[in-house]
């Protein structure tokens, strides 16, 4: 935060695994809170970082330096409610200013009980992390009034260390759904047909799309529903059987947290429903579902990929896209089977970012296509997934 505004926050202290330490303020709720911590690289977007449950149990340290000028507003959740373990700044701004703005983030931040840091030198943290790769850490935030002492970092670096691996976590299971709903909220236009901004709502249906729920994000379900798909959101351990019963056009394997090979249920369902030849379309954790059903495998990467400015190079048109990401794990290209081939490759780091079934109306993408606010450039992929559904009705 700004000098000016440091004594008004009690202070915070952050400490990784490593025993590497950082004292700064704390911006939201008093208490400590674990994770596995990452970097984003992404301007815009915090409200839906911290809402995406793909960050379930990961603290989150956003480059960009100036972090809450537009403040928070009710619309731009991506599920409901802050699905990230922490949250590491540079600096928040004196003002926040935007027509739809209703609260600060650290008013956000507390009410929704986030654990947050402010006023470290995220740089230096995320070279760190760059440079070792993402690692477990801990945020301790201190009451108004209180020092930090050596027995408070202690505490810190203890928590650290004792956080769980990310590896080996089945995480879709904790974050979906109990039971099944409908979505037809359609996307957020600046000026609908009275002239108001807001979300629409879907009149007529050509589609009817089962979404599976590890973590799905509501922009998801709006970019569905848009293109004239009415959506059932189904729990993550719901069967294949279960599934097909509703005789759906299109089945959607969604983002979500953790390490897809614990997920044996999942992978399951998808291979069972993949073989019945209902057109089938991952993304993210839904895109390793689909992998792992398919043959391939999966591994953790030492440089987790989040952020909104990452290219990826379509390799059927050689189009190359910049797009959001957020995944810790990754498709092991060398692994796919001869039925599947890839479609996208990240020009980082050359990791897979796309599959498609070779036998089966089936594909997938590492990314997040759907990214709000941005950018948009693979949303063709949901058009796809369309023109997928329509051939096989045909068909």
């Amino acid at each position: 935060m700004f000098l000016s505004q440091q004594s008004a926050f009690p202070p915070a202290i952050l400490a990784l695994a490593d025993g590497t330490v950082f004292i700064g303020n704390s911006i939201g709720a008093q208490g400590t809170t674990t994770g596995e911590v990452v970097f984003n690289t992404a301007m815009t977007g915090y409200q839906e970082i911290l809402t995406d449950p793909s960050y379930c149990q990961q603290i989150v340290t956003l480059t960009y330096p100036h972090i809450g000028n537009y403040g928070i507003n009710a619309e731009d959740i991506e599920s409901d409610k802050v699905f990230a373990a922490g949250l590491i700044i540079k600096n928040l701004p004196l003002l926040a200013s935007n027509f739809r703005s209703t609260e600060t983030l650290s008013e956000y931040l507390v009410r929704s009980n986030t654990v947050s840091i402010a006023n470290i030198d995220t740089r230096k943290l995320t070279r760190h992390l760059r440079d070792k790769g993402a690692q477990n850490g801990a945020i301790v935030g201190l009451a108004a009034g209180e020092q930090v002492s050596q027995a408070r970092i202690d505490e810190a670096l203890s928590a650290a260390k004792a956080a769980p691996s990310m590896k080996g976590l089945d995480l879709a299971k904790v974050v979906s759904v109990s039971q099944s709903y409908e979505w037809v909220q359609t996307e957020w236009q600046l000026f609908r047909a009275d002239g108001t901004p807001g979300y629409g709502k879907l009149q007529d249906h050509s589609f009817h799309v089962v979404a599976y729920d590890y973590g799905v994000k509501k922009n998801i379900l709006r970019m569905l529903a848009e293109r004239g798909c009415r959506v059932t959101v189904v729990p993550a351990q719901t069967s294949a059987a279960d599934v097909l019963k509703y005789q759906p056009d299109g089945v959607f394997l969604s983002n979500g947290p953790g390490d897809p090979e614990p997920c044996d249920y999942a992978i399951d369902a998808a291979r069972t429903i993949m073989d019945s030849g209902v057109p089938t379309f991952g993304i993210c954790l839904g895109h390793q579902i689909m992998a792992l059903a398919s043959g391939a495998k999966t591994f953790k990467m030492q440089n987790s990929h989040h952020g909104a400015n990452h290219p990826v190079k379509d390799l059927d048109s050689g189009r190359v896209c910049i797009t959001s990401q957020n995944h810790g794990f990754a498709v092991d290209l060398d692994t796919l089977p001869a039925n599947t081939r890839a479609t996208h490759v990240s020009l980082f780091d050359g990791t897979l970012q796309g599959m498609e079934r070779t036998d089966r109306p089936a594909f997938c993408f590492q990314g997040h296509p759907e990214a709000s606010p941005g950018p948009h450039d693979v949303s063709y992929l949901f058009d796809r997934f369309v023109d997928l559904m329509r051939k096989h009705k045909k068909a």
